[in-house]
């Protein structure tokens, strides 16, 4: 049997390696967790004007972000070149500066494809964060065209080549483009007709000066549901939730799907701690069943996503969208 004091000594070595590995740890991670502390606001910048989708999805998520942060979250409107000034400014953000931008893919998609002076890189520049919602594209027609199925509209259209023209909220805009995919998916010959925006598109729609137009879904689903025009097909891969009676483009005989999304993405400088805690707070966020409720009162499918399935989310969606865009020859 070993002495009494013989077993103090040991305990007290183990004790005192206990002891040490600990704080080692807790010096570790209190480390970690002062490079990733975020003792300053966070800025949004939202490369549109309030008011619009991307700018009520800063909103809300921001409302939750703060509080989970504990530190201030603020949206910042910096409208301009369809988003693309926000994103040459977001781009110099110094590393110790708390910045993300929201956007969706006219900006971190089109627009570095059709644009030579674009002046920002996604790939070299951005960091994406996190993915935070999808929406559909509508295709919808005048009350004043006889059609009520897309087949019958795309007969009219073959048989009307010089009516059938297309109206979208923008020219080098994700429906543009969208409206060209149909028109080369049906081999029907459209001519897309751009708007300074989605209010007078859809004025000129309801008034039967443009009779077919490509929107997103949240902007045309309540004059649809005001029976003020017609919604053909939703692009979406299967029914939307906030129309189940309308068919999606597969469903009503074309093979043919497609989403938007707005994305969170981090400058190059800011360290990859910060991203990391950015990414995991905002799916948090997006967890959260009223953030969820607040989405799908906006008419948007929110989207709770890592940063490794938001990476390859812009990877599938670059490869189904540059050939479109590229084969188009849009220039601005």
């Amino acid at each position: 049997m070993l002495p009494t004091h013989s077993l103090t000594r040991r305990a007290t070595h183990r004790l005192v390696g206990m002891l040490a590995v600990a704080g080692f740890t807790a010096a570790f991670a209190t480390g970690a967790a002062a490079q990733a502390k975020l003792d300053t606001p966070l800025h949004i910048v939202v490369g549109y004007a309030p008011g619009g989708a991307t700018d009520r999805v800063a909103r809300v998520v921001a409302d939750k972000l703060g509080t989970k942060l504990g530190v201030a979250v603020i949206v910042d409107n910096k409208p301009g070149a369809g988003g693309r000034l926000a994103a040459q400014q977001v781009k110099v953000t110094p590393a110790n500066q708390n910045v993300l931008m929201l956007a969706n893919p006219a900006v971190m998609v089109v627009a570095p494809l059709v644009f030579k002076d674009n002046n920002y890189d996604p790939d070299r520049d951005f960091v994406p964060v996190s993915h935070v919602n999808d929406y559909d594209f509508a295709l919808a027609v005048s009350p004043t065209l006889p059609v009520r199925e897309l087949n019958h509209l795309l007969a009219w259209m073959r048989a009307n080549p010089a009516q059938a023209n297309v109206g979208v909220p923008a020219t080098g805009s994700l429906p543009h483009f969208f409206g060209l995919m149909v028109g080369e998916k049906a081999k029907v010959q459209t001519q897309v007709i751009g708007y300074r925006g989605s209010a007078p598109l859809l004025n000129d729609l309801i008034g039967g000066q443009v009779p077919i137009a490509v929107d997103t879904e949240d902007v045309v689903l309540p004059q649809h549901a005001a029976g003020k025009l017609r919604i053909l097909a939703l692009s979406g891969a299967k029914r939307s939730p906030f129309a189940p009676n309308i068919p999606t483009f597969k469903e009503a005989g074309l093979d043919l799907a497609a989403t938007g999304w707005n994305t969170f993405f981090a400058p190059t400088t800011m360290p990859k701690a910060k991203v990391e805690q950015l990414a995991t707070a905002i799916r948090e966020v997006m967890q959260d069943p009223d953030t969820q409720r607040k989405f799908k009162d906006s008419g948007m499918t929110p989207v709770v996503s890592t940063q490794a399935q938001t990476v390859a989310m812009l990877k599938a969606y670059r490869t189904q969208w540059a050939p479109v865009v590229q084969k188009s020859g849009y220039q601005p």
